[in-house]
């Protein structure tokens, strides 16, 4: 089941990340596919997620019993790991309309 729910998490995730990161874009980046924003906020996710952890989550101590990590970086909710997120997704969507040539001048 653990696999199963990986799989959710990462649609579910991929599909909120990617839909804030075609929101933050500039220019008009409505007019790539719903599929490819998907997979954009997925490569928002996994990069951000250790983009933020390579730049400022090394050095957090032990928390809640366990040591921090690139998926569990501070005690709650990881607000600037996710802000770190949609901006890799929004990037990843600029590159995404430019290569399929859909962004509209």
């Amino acid at each position: 089941m653990g696999i199963l729910w990986l799989i959710i998490v990462t649609l579910i995730g991929g599909t909120v990340i990617g839909l804030l990161g075609r929101a933050v874009a500039p220019g008009d980046r409505d007019k790539i596919p719903f599929w490819l924003t998907v997979g954009c906020g997925i490569v928002g996710m996994i990069v951000g997620s250790y983009l933020y952890w390579a730049l400022f989550g090394d050095n957090n101590g032990r928390f809640d019993g366990h040591a921090a990590s690139a998926t569990n970086a501070t005690n709650g909710i990881d607000w600037v790991r996710h802000l770190w997120q949609v901006g890799v997704a929004a990037v990843t969507v600029m590159i995404a309309a430019t290569v399929t040539g859909r962004s509209s001048s």
